[in-house]
């Protein structure tokens, strides 16, 4: 577990009010992927009501849950405090739960899902490289040109360009998944024979200025489908996320 003091100025809404304003917002990893902002009780604007409910946690100890009330609205169980933590960084702090709330800023910018982690990058690089995807033993894409997207700690993916994928194979579905690096993506499912394979294409339309270059192209799971990079069969790589 780890803390640490960001400099960002981080403000939250519920309802259209102003719920928290700070620049020294709390980073706390409490899983590894991603971390969660607390926030020093005196910039939050909000009223905390306490609920009497205890959330146990290993490591930030016995958390005591607050409604977060605003002028018009409530948000129910949205704060936690831990004012006996071993953790001594946290005992002045609240964590608001990212989904209570309506709206997320770090300085101007409006952010979805969680906070950026400082320690991921994205990086999405155009390539010649040969990019062959099969599913079910059939290719669905052949692309000298993709992007490639390396972001810390998931697998490079590859993106190409919708000419360059069976698209007669592809199949749109309702799923939509969000990212604070990216934006919000769509997917298709392939269907090769009688067989569907489940939402593993994805792509983004309107991606996030820091990944635009991967606007309008699609990306495959590695971790589903067999991918020749330069004509060696890839290894199925493990993440989080396939």
């Amino acid at each position: 577990m780890r803390v640490e003091t960001g400099t960002k100025r981080v403000r939250a809404y519920l309802a259209g009010e102003l719920v928290v304003d700070t620049t020294r917002p709390a980073l706390v990893w409490e899983k590894p992927y991603y971390p969660t902002y607390y926030f020093p009780a005196e910039d939050v604007r909000a009223t905390l009501v306490p609920t009497g409910e205890v959330k146990r946690s290993p490591s930030r100890g016995n958390g005591q849950v607050f409604d977060v009330k605003t002028g018009t609205a409530t948000a129910a169980g949205g704060g936690l405090r831990y004012p006996d933590s071993p953790l001594e960084a946290l005992r002045d702090l609240v964590r608001l739960d990212w989904d209570a709330m309506d709206e997320w800023f770090e300085e101007d910018e409006p952010v979805y899902v969680h906070p950026r982690d400082p320690y991921t990058r994205v990086d999405a690089l155009p390539s010649s490289r040969h990019i062959r995807v099969e599913v079910g033993g059939v290719e669905v894409a052949n692309s000298h040109r993709p992007v490639i997207l390396f972001e810390t700690g998931l697998p490079a993916r590859y993106y190409l360009p919708l000419t360059d994928v069976r698209q007669d194979l592809l199949r749109p579905t309702d799923l939509r998944t969000s990212c604070p690096y990216k934006g919000t993506a769509e997917y298709w499912s392939v269907v090769v024979g009688d067989e569907t394979h489940e939402n593993v294409v994805w792509g983004y339309r309107t991606p996030l200025p820091e990944s635009r270059q991967v606007a309008g192209l699609v990306a495959f799971y590695n971790e589903k489908v067999d991918t020749y990079v330069d004509g060696v069969l890839e290894e199925k790589p493990r993440s989080h996320v396939g």
